[in-house]
C-alpha cells in the first residue's frame, strides 16, 4: 500500500476526490491532505508519503512551488499535478520540473485513477529492481573477493566481537572455524647497494621500478596462494602492501599448527627466491586459540619482522624466538575499553552492570596472577577516568574532594570488593553525564525558546535560524526539542505566534493583517488560514467572541 498525500485549495474537490475513489482496491492510502503548499510541506515531513497529488493554483504556495521544494528536498517522491486548460504556461513549468503526471480538470475519478495505476507501475518496476535479487548477487559476487580481504584485514588489525566476525564470515563465505590459529607476515627484502639492483639505478628509474615490484609482488602473492592452497595451511590475502598468511588447524592437534606452517612458510620463501629471484623476510606470530584474538598475534607477526634489522632478511623470524613471550590469558583490549566507555557515556545503569560483571568475570575464569589483575584493575580504571575526562565530569563533586582512586584500589582486599567498587564509580558516574546531559538539553531548549519569544515577530525566523544562533545542527536540535516539549519547532513557533495574536486582537484595535505583520506573517491570508486552523475560528470571529464575552 503506497502513500499519497493530497494538496488542493478547493474543499469540494478535495473531498470529492477522497470519497469518489476506492483507494485501497488500487493499492493507495490517503495519509492526509493539505490546503496549501505550505500545509503540505510539513505533511509531508510527517508521513513522507509516495505520491503526492496536489493542484497547479492555490494560495500561499502554489504547485509548482511545492514540486520544486519536493524535487529538492524528496527527489523519490511521485508527484502528479492537477491543471486546467488555461494553465499551460504552468504546465511548461511543471514539465522542466519533471513532474511525474499532469490531470487536466475537469476530470472524471476514472481519469485520474488510470494516472495512479500508471505511477503505481513505476513505483513497482523501481521497487523491483532494488530488489532485483539476481543484479544483486552479480554484484556482490564480483564484489566478494574484496569484501573478503577488507574484512580479513580488519579481523587481524582489531579486535572484533565474535557475533560480528561469525557474520561476517559467513556472508563472504569464509570457513574460519578451527581449533587453532597463527598469523605471519611476508614482506619483499628491500634492495641495498651491494644487491643486484644498485641504489643509483633505482633512482633514476624510480617508476620503472615500482612498476616491477608491483608485478614481482603479485607474482610472490601467486606462489605463496599455490603453496598455502597446496598444504590446506589456511588463507593469504594482501594486506598494506604484504602478504598476510592465516594459518588454521582445523583437525588433529592445535600444537601441530605452528611448526606445519614454519615448514609451508619456509617453503615459499624458496619457491620465491628460485623463481622470482627476490628474497621475503617472514614474521611468525604466537598461536592463538579463538578466533576473535588474531590481531595479537598479527602484531607479534610484525614485531618479529622488526628483528630483521638484527637478524637480516631472507629468513623466517618466529616472535617466540626472539622474545621470550607468554599467550595473554587475559588483555583488557580496545573492544572492551570502548564498550566499557560507550556505556560509561550513553548506556543504562542496567547496561553498566552488565558490562562490569562481563568484565570481571573475564578476570575471575582467567584465574591470572596478582600481579595481572592489578594490571588489568588499572586498565579499567584508566578507561573509567578517560570517559570522565571526555565528558568533562567534575570528579570532586560525584567522588568528593579526597577521592583518590589509586590508593582506594590498593585497599581491595578480594575480587569480590573490587567489582563492587568499581561498579559503583561506574554507576555514579553514569549517573553524573546522564544528569548533565539532560541539563544541557534543557539549557539548549531554554535558549532556543528565549531566542523565538524574542523573534518569532520576524518573518524570517526558521529552525535553522535558531540552530545558527545555538551553533548547533538541525537534526540534533529537533531531536531534544521535540523530546523536552512534545513537539516540533515549527509547531511551538505557531503556538507563540498565535497566542501572541490572540493578545494583541484582545487588547487592541488593529486590524489584522497589522497584527499578522506584527506576529511574523507576511501574508494577511495565510495568517487568517492559520489562526482559524490552530483556533479554530477566524481572526474577526475571536475578537467578536472575546467582545461579546465581556459585555
Amino acid at each position: 500500500m503506497y502513500k499519497l498525500l493530497l494538496v488542493e485549495d478547493e474543499e469540494d474537490v478535495r473531498e470529492g476526490i477522497v470519497q469518489e475513489i476506492d483507494w485501497a482496491a488500487y493499492g493507495f492510502e490517503i495519509v492526509d491532505t493539505a490546503e496549501n503548499g505550505k500545509e503540505a510541506m510539513e505533511l509531508v515531513e510527517r508521513w513522507a508519503p509516495d505520491v503526492v497529488v496536489t493542484d497547479i493554483r492555490m494560495p500561499f504556495m502554489d504547485g509548482l512551488a511545492l514540486s520544486a521544494w519536493l524535487r529538492e528536498q524528496y527527489p523519490a517522491i511521485r508527484i502528479i499535478i492537477l491543471t486546467g486548460f488555461d494553465e499551460f504556461e504552468y504546465a511548461q513549468k511543471a514539465i522542466r520540473l519533471h513532474i511525474d503526471e499532469y490531470v487536466l480538470k475537469p476530470f472524471s475519478a476514472q481519469e485520474l485513477i488510470d494516472v495512479l495505476l500508471r505511477i503505481k507501475l513505476k513505483i513497482d518496476e523501481d521497487t523491483d529492481r532494488m530488489k532485483n535479487l539476481h543484479t544483486l548477487e552479480e554484484h556482490y559476487r564480483q564484489s566478494l573477493p574484496v569484501l573478503r580481504e577488507v574484512f580479513l584485514s580488519s579481523l587481524v588489525t582489531h579486535k572484533l566481537p565474535r557475533q560480528q566476525v561469525t557474520d561476517k564470515a559467513a556472508s563472504y563465505e569464509l570457513d574460519l572455524d578451527a581449533q587453532s590459529y597463527a598469523v605471519s607476515v611476508i614482506s619483499i627484502d628491500k634492495p641495498d647497494e651491494n644487491g643486484n639492483e644498485r641504489a643509483d639505478i633505482i633512482g633514476r628509474n624510480s617508476l620503472k621500478y615500482s612498476q616491477n615490484m608491483e608485478l614481482k609482488a603479485f607474482a610472490a602473492l601467486n606462489i605463496s596462494g599455490e603453496i598455502v592452497t597446496k598444504h590446506q595451511l589456511g588463507l593469504i590475502f594482501v594486506h598494506h602492501s604484504e602478504l598476510v598468511v592465516l594459518s588454521m588447524c582445523r583437525s588433529g592437534s592445535p600444537e601441530q599448527l605452528l611448526p606445519s606452517t614454519l615448514a609451508v612458510l619456509e617453503e615459499i620463501r624458496q619457491s620465491i627466491e628460485k623463481y622470482l629471484k627476490l628474497t621475503v623476510t617472514i614474521g611468525v606470530g604466537t598461536v592463538r586459540y579463538d578466533v576473535t584474538e588474531l590481531s595479537y598475534s598479527y602484531k607479534d607477526a610484525v614485531r618479529a619482522l622488526d628483528y630483521r634489522l638484527v637478524l637480516g632478511g631472507n629468513r623466517l623470524i618466529y616472535i617466540g624466538d626472539v622474545e621470550s613471550r607468554h599467550v595473554d590469558k587475559l588483555v583488557f583490549d580496545e573492544l572492551k575499553e570502548q564498550s566499557l566507555i560507550r556505556c560509561l557515556k550513553v548506556g543504562t545503569l542496567q547496561e553498566i552492570q552488565s558490562t562490569v560483571h562481563s568484565l570481571f568475570d573475564e578476570l575471575t575464569d582467567a584465574h591470572v596472577s596478582v600481579k595481572d589483575c592489578h594490571i588489568y584493575l588499572l586498565e579499567l580504571l584508566t578507561a573509567v577516568l578517560k570517559a570522565a575526562k571526555d565528558a568533562r565530569a567534575d570528579l570532586d563533586a560525584i567522588f568528593g574532594a579526597d577521592f583518590s582512586p589509586l590508593a582506594e584500589l590498593h585497599r581491595l582486599a578480594n575480587l569480590q570488593e573490587a567489582r563492587g567498587w568499581m561498579l559503583g564509580l561506574c554507576t555514579r558516574l553514569t549517573q553524573s553525564i546522564a544528569s548533565d546531559r539532560q541539563s544541557s538539553y534543557s539549557s539548549l531548549v531554554e535558549q532556543a525558546k528565549a531566542f523565538t519569544l524574542t523573534h518569532y515577530h520576524d518573518s524570517d525566523i526558521s529552525i535553522h535560524k535558531v540552530c545558527g544562533h545555538l551553533h548547533i545542527s538541525a537534526g540534533y536540535f529537533s531531536s531534544i526539542f521535540k523530546k523536552e516539549t512534545k513537539l516540533t519547532f515549527g509547531a511551538y513557533l505557531m503556538h507563540i505566534r498565535m497566542e501572541a495574536a490572540k493578545e494583541l486582537l484582545r487588547t487592541t484595535d488593529m486590524k489584522a493583517f497589522e497584527i499578522a505583520e506584527k506576529v511574523g506573517y507576511t501574508e494577511p491570508n495565510y495568517f487568517s488560514f492559520c489562526f482559524r486552523k490552530h483556533v479554530g475560528i477566524s481572526p474577526k470571529e475571536y475578537r467578536a467572541a472575546v467582545e461579546g464575552g465581556s459585555s
